[in-house]
C-alpha cells in the first residue's frame, strides 16, 4: 500500500512542481538521508528551487525573500553560532526588539526553531528563501565567521607586484621565493575561487613567448579570464606546484597532482594538476573535481523517463557490463559515480579501478592506476576479483587484457561498470569486436550502454522564442508528430545572470538495452550500422533525437544540439 501524501509533499504534487511518485521518493529519500523535504527535492534537480520556495511560502504563510538581493554586511551576526547555522539550515536576517528574523527554506524543522529560541532568548519568525541561495549565504557568512580562508581575495588583479626581467628569469627562483611571493600566492587563490564560484570544469595557465593567460571552461566552453604579465609565468607554475606537492625543481617532463582546497568547514573542493612543458614554460591545467557533483542524483543529470529507468533497472542486476561512452569531458565520470552512489549501501563490495581517482566516495574502496608500479587496470581487476566484489568500476576500457578480465567478470556473477572513448552505442559493440572480444562474449556480458554529450542550458531568465519554419524543422529530423504538438524553439539572449545565454548544462543521452534481436546482430557480427537501425526499431532514441526532445521542451537551443551531437 502506497503512503498517503500530506503537508507540504502534497501541496508540492497539488501545484504541479512535483509528480505523485516523485514526491513518494522525496519524502523515503530525504527520510533515509535525514534532510529535510526541501533540501533533497533541490539538491537532486527535482525541482527549481524558486518554484518549491513559492510553494512553501503559500503553504505556511510565511513572506517570501530574494537572498541575491541581500547584502550579507547587513545580516544580524553573532547572535547564532555558525555550527548551528550549517546544521539547522537557518540564516538570521534581522533583529527587531525581542524578535529574530531568521531565513530558512523548509519551516517544518519545528526542533530548529525551538533551539534557535532557546539559544539567542527571542521568538523566532521565519521568511521563505530559495534552498540554493540560502546554502550559498550560509556558507559565506561561516567563512567569514572561521576568518576568511580567501578573506583579501577579491583585491583586483592590478595590485601583482612583480619585478621586471627577462621572460624565463623568475623561473629561476627557488621554491620558497615563489610560494612566498604574497601577490602570487593572492593571484592563484582568487582565480581558484572565481573558478568554483562560477562553476568552471577547468582551469588553463598558459605561456607564450610575450603573453601569458589564464582561461577557465565553463559550460564546455573556454574563456579567457586573466592576462597576468609574462614574466610571472614561472612563479605562478612555481607556487601551483608547490601547492599541489610537485617537484618544483623538474620543468622538463610533465607531472600529476593534487590540491585541496577547503572553502567552508563542509565542503572543500579537490583540484587534479597536470604541467606539460611547452615552448615558452610550463602549461598547467587545473581540473576541478566537486565531490557534491556525484551526490547530485539521478533526477538531476537529464535523463529522461523511460531513460532514466533503463538506467535504474541495469543497475539492479546482479551481474553484467554497463558501458558509459563519450568523449573527454561529456560527463562519463558523473554518470558512473552517480551509479555508484545507488549502489553504495553496506551489503555490497565496491571496488574502482581509477586513472586517476577523481572522486572520493565513502563506502567504495578506490585504487589510482599506476603503470609505472605494475598497477594497471588489468592488475587491478585480477586483484578485485580475489577480493570478493560485488561492483566493480573501470575506469576507462583501454586494451584487449583489461577487456577480457572486464567481461568475464560481468559474466560471472559481478556487475561491471566502465568506459569507453566512441561515439555512439552501436559503435560501442564493434569497438568491443575489433579490440578483440568474441561477438558471443559481448552479447552476454554487456547489458546496457550509455553514450552521452553535455549541452548548455538555456537561461531560464532571458531564453527567447525562435521563429524556426517549419520546412526546416523537419529537415533538422522533427517528425510530423512533433509539430503537431505546436512546441516552441528557443534561443539564447544573454543577461547578468547567464553566459552569453546559457547557463549549466544538461546531458544529452542514448541508452540502449542489449536485447534479444540487438545480441543476435552482434552475435551474426552485424555492423554498427546494423545494430543503430535494430535500435530504433526497438524505440531507442540516438543522441540526435535525444537533443530534438531536449529543443522540444525548451531546455536547450537547436545551435547547441547541432554543435554536440553533429555527425551522430
Amino acid at each position: 500500500m502506497s503512503m498517503q501524501l500530506s503537508g507540504l509533499a502534497r501541496r508540492l504534487v497539488d501545484d504541479a512542481v512535483l509528480a505523485e511518485e516523485a514526491a513518494r521518493e522525496a519524502l523515503n529519500g530525504a527520510r533515509q538521508e535525514k534532510l529535510n523535504l526541501v533540501t533533497y527535492v533541490v539538491r537532486r534537480g527535482m525541482a527549481r528551487a524558486a518554484d518549491v520556495a513559492r510553494v512553501v511560502a503559500d503553504e505556511f504563510g510565511d513572506p517570501i525573500i530574494d537572498l541575491a538581493a541581500v547584502n550579507p554586511d547587513t545580516l544580524t551576526k553573532g547572535l547564532v553560532d555558525h555550527k548551528l547555522l550549517e546544521k539547522y539550515r537557518v540564516l538570521p536576517l534581522y533583529r527587531r526588539g525581542s524578535r529574530l528574523f531568521v531565513a530558512v527554506s523548509d519551516p517544518t524543522n519545528l526542533q530548529a526553531l525551538e533551539d534557535l529560541r532557546f539559544n539567542t532568548g527571542l521568538n523566532i519568525e521565519t521568511v521563505i528563501a530559495e534552498e540554493d541561495k540560502l546554502g550559498t549565504m550560509i556558507d559565506a557568512v561561516v567563512n567569514e565567521a572561521e576568518g576568511g580562508a580567501f578573506k583579501d581575495l577579491d583585491e583586483g588583479l592590478d595590485d601583482i607586484d612583480i619585478s621586471s626581467g627577462e621572460p624565463g628569469e623568475a623561473a629561476e627562483e627557488d621554491a620558497t621565493s615563489a610560494a612566498d611571493d604574497a601577490p602570487i600566492v593572492r593571484f592563484v587563490n582568487k582565480l581558484l575561487l572565481d573558478a568554483i564560484k562560477i562553476g568552471a570544469s577547468d582551469l588553463h595557465f598558459e605561456p607564450y613567448e610575450k603573453t601569458y593567460r589564464v582561461r577557465f571552461r565553463q559550460d564546455g566552453i573556454l574563456r579567457e579570464i586573466a592576462k597576468p604579465p609574462s614574466n610571472s609565468a614561472g612563479k605562478i607554475a612555481a607556487r601551483l606546484k608547490v601547492m599541489s606537492q610537485l617537484d618544483i625543481s623538474e620543468r622538463r617532463v610533465p607531472q600529476d597532482g593534487r590540491i585541496k582546497l577547503k572553502v567552508s568547514k563542509t565542503r572543500s573542493i579537490d583540484f587534479r594538476v597536470n604541467t606539460c612543458p611547452t615552448l615558452f614554460g610550463e602549461k598547467i591545467v587545473l581540473r576541478i573535481l566537486d565531490p557534491e557533483s556525484a551526490k547530485m542524483g539521478i533526477d538531476a543529470l537529464g535523463y529522461e523517463e523511460v531513460q532514466k529507468q533503463l538506467y535504474l533497472d541495469a543497475l539492479e542486476k546482479p551481474q553484467g557490463m554497463i558501458l558509459v561512452t563519450g568523449p573527454t569531458g561529456s560527463g562519463k565520470t558523473v554518470s558512473l559515480y552517480t551509479g555508484v552512489n545507488i549502489l553504495n549501501t553496506p551489503e555490497r563490495n565496491i571496488s574502482t579501478a581509477e586513472d586517476p581517482v577523481e572522486i572520493n566516495l565513502e563506502g567504495v574502496n578506490q585504487v589510482n592506476v599506476n603503470t609505472k608500479t605494475g598497477m594497471d587496470f588489468a592488475a587491478a581487476l585480477k586483484s578485485f576479483l580475489r577480493q570478493d566484489p560485488d561492483v566493480i568500476l573501470v575506469g576507462e576500457i583501454r586494451d584487449l587484457e583489461t577487456a577480457n578480465i572486464a567481461v568475464k567478470a560481468a559474466q560471472t556473477g559481478h556487475l561491471v561498470l566502465s568506459t569507453l572513448h566512441t561515439n555512439s552505442a552501436p559503435e560501442t559493440l564493434t569497438r568491443l569486436r575489433n579490440m578483440g572480444i568474441p561477438s558471443f562474449n559481448i552479447a552476454t556480458s554487456v547489458i546496457l550502454i550509455i553514450a552521452q554529450r553535455l549541452a548548455r542550458r538555456l537561461c531560464e531568465h532571458c531564453k527567447q522564442p525562435s521563429d524556426v519554419p517549419e520546412q526546416s524543422l523537419r529537415e533538422l529530423g522533427f517528425t510530423e508528430e512533433d509539430l503537431a504538438t505546436g512546441f516552441k524553439v528557443f534561443a539564447p539572449q544573454g543577461c547578468e545572470k547567464c553566459n552569453n545565454g546559457y547557463k549549466g548544462r544538461v546531458g544529452i543521452y542514448e541508452v540502449v538495452k542489449i536485447t534479444d534481436g540487438i545480441a543476435r546482430i552482434i552475435m551474426e557480427e552485424g555492423n554498427s550500422i546494423q545494430i543503430a537501425d535494430q535500435c530504433r526499431k526497438e524505440g531507442f532514441n540516438d543522441l540526435t533525437r535525444s537533443g530534438l526532445v531536449k529543443v522540444m521542451q525548451g531546455v536547450t537551443s537547436l545551435e547547441e544540439v547541432n554543435r554536440v551531437t553533429s555527425g551522430n
